[in-house]
């Protein structure tokens, strides 16, 4: 796990995320995340059922602009209705190197706060209550109310996964 008071990436990463949530008046909090090969092994190193774990997946349009899709961690992207949500008859995700370009943060890091682009976000509709996603740097996390963030975010709330 990456050593918070002297990797300067963390540093850089984790407060471009605190910055944007303060701008958009979030209460968050960003606490490490311990190593884990599971989504159940995550969940239960943050004290966390694995449905408060969301993954912020960056998917691109065919116009070569992105879009962010927000799920629980133990469901998938529904991909028909996605398309159908967003109003394309194409979606794909980037490779990783595309991803942090369109983003600003890698794989396994990435979240909507502080992204380089406000791109659109997609959210399924189960997702509710505090929840832990990606806080910008490997080894850490976020907790925020769903509804605060989603609402922040002007998130468009819909049925996308299975």
């Amino acid at each position: 796990m990456p050593d918070p008071d002297t990797d300067t990436t963390t540093d850089a990463a984790t407060a471009r995320v605190r910055d944007a949530a303060s701008a958009l008046g979030l209460a968050v909090s960003v606490v490490p995340r311990p190593a884990a090969h599971s989504l159940e092994e995550a969940a239960a190193g943050l004290g966390i059922e694995p449905a408060r774990i969301v993954k912020t997946l960056v998917v691109k349009r065919s116009d070569d602009t992105f879009l962010f899709a927000l799920v629980p961690g133990d469901r998938q992207i529904a991909w028909p209705k996605l398309r159908g949500v967003v109003g394309v008859n194409k979606l794909r995700l980037p490779e990783p190197e595309v991803a942090l370009a369109a983003t600003g943060y890698e794989r396994g890091t990435i979240v909507p706060l502080g992204s380089t682009t406000a791109w659109p976000v997609f959210a399924d509709e189960r997702i509710s209550g505090r929840i832990a996603m990606g806080a910008g740097a490997h080894g850490f996390s976020l907790f925020v109310d769903s509804a605060e963030l989603l609402s922040a975010l002007g998130a468009t709330i819909a049925d996308i996964s299975n």
